[in-house]
């Protein structure tokens, strides 16, 4: 453990003892950044949900799609809102694997996930880690991240990736989406994936049980919920779907919607 926080990856603040999601989710895609008590979360998980880790990695590559997507359409800026902890493929390296001056603010609430993502991109003059609550989108757009990294009067990718599930209705949630929608130039997009109980995957009441252990507690939406996120937003085919069958690399890979768990989808601000 001094070894680790000497290396810079876990601040002093933070305790080893107490679960988070983003350590988990780590845990789930083979990462190495997590804890003995986050890996005991995702047992706990996986014992409800056998396929909990597989769930993890539809999300991670819709992820990826969802990029590769919006640097089709000329995107070149991408704000990413609960980026956890950086794994392989993360968007810095997508999107400068295609233009290496893609500009990428992750944004995230988690201190080891900023110490990660800091450590990752040093060196890197086109992508920074802001540690703040997404639920205060004043206070992130005004950052100095944001303000020295993206030009806002021009179309940003915003990403929301398992992050919505993590907000209670008292955080005012689509208060939350709205006001990054509204700060975004017209043919800007949106992604993001949610927890629903509307599949069988993730319908057991004990995940969330499970998750009220750790430091992010979750809240499934039904698919008219999630929608309502995308609100000024156009959905673009195939709509709202399920993770991994958001224009999947291959269609012999297409998963049951009930195995998935995760709403997702893309829209285009008009």
């Amino acid at each position: 453990m001094t070894g680790a926080r000497e290396a810079g990856w876990i601040p002093d603040e933070v305790d080893p003892a107490r679960p988070s999601a983003a350590r988990i989710y780590d845990y789930l895609l083979g990462g190495e950044h997590n804890f003995a008590a986050d890996r005991e979360v995702a047992d706990r998980l996986r014992a409800i949900q056998p396929n909990i880790a597989a769930i993890a990695r539809y999300n991670r590559a819709f992820l990826r799609r969802a990029v590769h997507f919006m640097l089709r359409q000329g995107v070149r800026q991408f704000l990413d809102l609960g980026s956890g902890i950086p794994t392989v493929g993360n968007v810095h390296e997508v999107a400068q694997s295609v233009d290496p001056e893609a500009r990428i603010v992750y944004v995230d609430y988690e201190p080891v996930a900023i110490a990660h993502s800091s450590l990752l991109l040093e060196g890197n003059p086109h992508a920074a880690a802001l540690q703040a609550d997404i639920t205060k989108p004043a206070a992130v757009l005004k950052s100095a991240p944001v303000r020295e990294l993206l030009d806002l009067t021009k179309p940003v990718g915003l990403l929301a990736v398992t992050v919505g599930h993590y907000l209670p209705p008292e955080s005012g949630i689509y208060r939350v989406f709205a006001a990054y929608r509204d700060a975004l130039a017209p043919g800007s997009y949106i992604a993001l994936t949610h927890v629903t109980n509307d599949f069988t995957a993730l319908r057991d009441p004990r995940v969330a049980e499970t998750m009220r252990s750790t430091a992010d507690h979750i809240y499934p939406r039904n698919r008219a919920e999630v929608l309502a996120l995308f609100d000024g937003f156009d959905l673009v085919e195939p709509g709202l779907t399920t993770a991994a069958n958001w224009r999947p690399d291959s269609v012999a890979v297409a998963v049951d919607p009930e195995d998935d768990g995760l709403y997702a989808g893309v829209g285009v601000l008009r």
